[in-house]
């Protein structure tokens, strides 16, 4: 599905997300730091998963300087979780919140890039562990919890080479097309539900990710992650009521 709203230049108010409960994965720093940021600055209770303790502490620090309402840490390294730990995860959301309307999950891992007859096997599986079965599996395990909810939002984080191939962005490419194949499906499947699917692509940001990748960029020719938040937030909020199934560019050419 397509839209011919402007996610882009959404503006949402203060309490935009008031009352919602939403998960954000990729939550230590970059793009899913500045949206746990943002939703939380809407009014949102948010639930912080990461790796690295120490970063998650530090957002949820700056959470509460906002005076938004208290946050909540998951230390969870999507490489290893299993099945299980998802499950468990998401039984510990429903007692402690009673209810999950958004998600964006944002972690990833980038690989490295290279001629596609030279990836490395190992890297593939990483690759494809983070991007594609962790995002399986917690979909999986989130779903009915959100289901619970009158109006919930599921968000995947695409890529432009997700969309249209690249040399040497191989299994990063490979796994967000998967990303985007994955989302449709749970759009199509849940499109007569309070549940919507999307995708964000956010375009070149000024993240650590985007600095592995393009060494030699500078990086204050880059937007940050809060130019971009306005299509974050209006995915989440009750705005785009009715939008699923669609991948949306948060830096439109």
């Amino acid at each position: 599905m397509t839209t011919d709203i402007s996610p882009q230049h959404f503006q949402a108010s203060a309490n935009e997300l008031a009352g919602k409960v939403i998960l954000v994965t990729g939550a230590g720093d970059g793009i899913g730091r500045q949206a746990a940021l943002s939703f939380a600055s809407c009014g949102a209770s948010i639930i912080l998963l990461g790796r690295t303790v120490h970063k998650l502490e530090a957002v949820y620090d700056e959470i509460e300087a906002l005076g938004a309402p208290q946050p909540a840490i998951i230390p969870l390294d999507l490489t290893g979780a299993s099945k299980q730990n998802y499950l468990d995860m998401t039984a510990t959301i429903e007692s402690q919140f009673g209810k999950l309307d958004g998600a964006l999950l944002n972690a990833a891992h980038l690989g490295v890039l290279s001629q596609f007859v030279q990836i490395d096997e190992e890297q593939w599986d990483k690759t494809m562990q983070v991007n594609v079965k962790s995002q399986f599996l917690l979909s999986q395990a989130l779903i009915p919890l959100m289901l619970k909810s009158t109006n919930a939002s599921l968000i995947f984080t695409s890529s432009g080479v997700g969309k249209k191939g690249r040399a040497y962005w191989g299994s990063y490419a490979v796994s967000k097309f998967a990303i985007e194949g994955m989302s449709q499906v749970i759009a199509d499947e849940f499109d007569k539900t309070g549940l919507r699917c999307n995708c964000i692509n956010p375009g070149a940001t000024r993240t650590l990710m985007r600095a592995t990748a393009y060494p030699g960029e500078d990086p204050l020719s880059l937007k940050t992650p809060l130019d971009i938040m306005p299509s974050y937030l209006y995915l989440m909020s009750d705005a785009s009521i009715g939008i699923t199934g669609s991948s949306i560019d948060a830096q439109p050419k």
